[in-house]
């Protein structure tokens, strides 16, 4: 598995850590079953503090991508990837809303693309 944490990113080190499991379980490179490393491994292996691993697996948990199973380990979970459905239906959601406040389906889109980080809307003077 490869992982990295940039330290200058703008993302906190566990939603860097977050983003790139959920990426790996939702294309099957990390298969439903596989079992993440311990939280202290993964922490010594990428020099990170143990609660910024554990906050990232809680977050994959509570998003339904891994599940715990006590001190058997973490494992990608085996109940299907629900990401895409996900990221679907809060598309749907993000442009029903934006609609709603009068945005052009242009303006909306650079929103989304400031939120990845692909943009900065702040400067890029055609966004409002």
């Amino acid at each position: 598995m490869r992982l990295k944490v940039e330290p200058n990113s703008a993302l906190p080190p566990y939603e860097q850590l977050r983003r790139q499991l959920a990426q790996l379980a939702g294309s099957g490179e990390l298969p439903a079953g596989t079992r993440l490393p311990t939280v202290r491994a993964l922490a010594g292996e990428l020099g990170l503090a143990a609660n910024t691993v554990a906050r990232a697996y809680r977050e994959l948990e509570t998003s339904g991508i891994v599940e715990t199973r006590g001190r058997g380990g973490t494992y990608v979970a085996a109940g299907g990837n629900h990401t895409a459905q996900r990221a679907r239906e809060l598309a749907d959601s993000y442009a029903v809303q934006t609609s709603r406040l009068g945005l052009t389906a242009e303006q909306s889109l650079r929103y989304v693309r400031a939120a990845l980080g692909l943009i900065d809307v702040r400067a890029d003077r055609h966004a409002e």
